[in-house]
């Protein structure tokens, strides 16, 4: 990576605002639910932190309020989860710009302050310059360590980066280095693992990776796009019909780049979504049916086409993980993963990541990014706004 990190820059006695990824699922109670993404930011505050600042301002975005003031949005939750893990005291301001913010910080003796969700202002998205300087005039260097909002032109994500010396955090220096390492030059056999609901979503993804991969394994309901494109029965399954002759494009492209294919072959089929005691596995979705998962013969063979990798990535999982009548699919696939050694097993973010955290297999990974969107634009080739306005070594 040839951006400056915080090991290039001294942060002794200076003011350092840093973008963090924050954005964490909450209850009807506001309590948070699952607080990885806080746990990921950890060894970048802490290793600022040792280098003696004089104030580390936090920056973030909560949801989706669309530049509205919604209080069931406010960081302060993850202020709280923040301190204790820290074991300090922390500052939890009630905007991000403006001179009660600026006052605050010159009073606080908090050496860490959370600046309120940046998108209660429609400026944050817009990447407004103004909103931007307002962000950059509060420290002396910028920190971006939010991998899952790398791949947007935000204010505090691009922006600010304009006005300070701009440096990335451990997380998205370690992003990077695992995503585009995956991509530009993978050990082999190099196997990928695609899942989700839509073939659209990653069109890019598929046209990229048949010139770098040796095969790539197909489940999940964008499988069943594949799979009519083959002239399959599909049932009631998902399916993208105005996609069906872009899919059998993609298999054609694979066949003359010699990468292997594999479609899921059998199913966990249900006549009706709510009621998991009527499924049964097939080889033909029958009319009228649903599939929900893959099915044991499946699972084999993809065991069997990934038993030899020596990379992996996995994007989307191959059923409805959620239900656990239909998680039997990605638990087998997870704990596969989990159980290879000489591999370097990269999960994608998203729905991926949740499935691997589910079913207890985090620790078993070489690495699970942290932005889904994020991860599938790095891994299509594409330039992240939020890395390239860092500082050039």
């Amino acid at each position: 990576m040839n951006k400056l990190t915080v090991k290039d820059v001294a942060f002794k006695g200076k003011k350092v605002i840093m973008r963090v990824d924050f954005n964490v699922p909450l209850d009807e109670h506001l309590n948070i639910t699952d607080d990885r993404r806080v746990k990921a930011s950890l060894p970048t505050i802490k290793y600022i932190l040792e280098k003696e600042p004089a104030k580390l301002i936090l920056m973030s975005h909560l949801g989706r309020p669309k530049g509205e003031v919604i209080n069931k949005l406010r960081l302060n939750p993850v202020a709280k989860k923040l301190q204790e893990f820290l074991g300090e005291d922390v500052l939890k301001l009630d905007d991000c710009v403006g001179e009660s913010v600026e006052q605050a910080i010159a009073d606080s003796t908090e050496r860490v302050i959370v600046l309120e969700n940046l998108r209660f202002h429609k400026a944050e998205t817009k990447n407004d310059p103004d909103f931007a300087k307002k962000l950059a005039s509060l420290a002396d260097v910028y920190v971006n360590d939010a991998f899952g909002t790398a791949h947007r032109a935000h204010a505090s994500t691009h922006g600010v980066a304009e006005n300070l010396t701009s440096v990335a955090g451990f997380l998205l220096e370690k992003e990077i280095t695992y995503l585009s390492k995956a991509v530009d030059t993978p050990e082999k056999p190099f196997v990928v693992i695609l899942g989700g609901a839509k073939v659209s979503d990653k069109i890019l993804l598929i046209d990229k990776l048949l010139k770098k991969a040796d095969r790539i394994l197909i489940g999940g309901g964008m499988a069943y796009t594949f799979l009519k494109a083959q002239g399959k029965n599909t049932g009631n399954s998902i399916l993208e019909a105005d996609k069906v002759d872009l899919a059998k494009d993609l298999l054609d492209k694979a066949i003359a780049a010699n990468v292997h294919i594999e479609l899921s072959s059998d199913f966990i089929a249900v006549e009706d979504f709510g009621k998991p005691e009527t499924k049964k596995i097939v080889d033909d979705i029958p009319d009228g049916w649903e599939a929900l998962d893959i099915g044991p013969k499946t699972i084999a063979r993809f065991e069997e086409l990934l038993a030899d990798a020596k990379t992996i990535v996995w994007n989307g999982p191959v059923g409805v993980f959620e239900q656990d009548a239909y998680a039997q699919g990605t638990k087998a696939i997870a704990k596969f993963l989990a159980s290879l050694k000489d591999a370097t097993t990269i999960i994608g973010g998203g729905d991926s990541a949740a499935a691997v955290a589910k079913f207890g297999f985090e620790d078993a990974m070489t690495h699970i990014s942290t932005g889904g969107g994020a991860s599938l634009e790095l891994l299509e080739g594409k330039e992240l706004p939020g890395l390239a306005a860092l500082t050039d070594k």
